[in-house]
């Protein structure tokens, strides 16, 4: 066995990660985007024009 690849398989240990975890993590990014999206929208709907183009 070459070098290299006896020193990875010695220094990085084979992590399993379930396919639901993914599902999670991906759910979780949705759920902050959608959040903060509806957040920025409700904010820029109930703000008066006229106080943006007076700044």
């Amino acid at each position: 066995m070459p070098f290299k690849k006896v020193f990875y398989i010695n220094i990085f240990p084979r992590i399993h990660i379930s396919w639901w975890m993914f599902v999670l993590a991906g759910l979780t990014t949705l759920l902050i985007a959608l959040v903060t999206i509806s957040f920025q929208a409700i904010k820029a709907s109930l703000a008066n024009p006229m106080n943006a183009l007076n700044n």
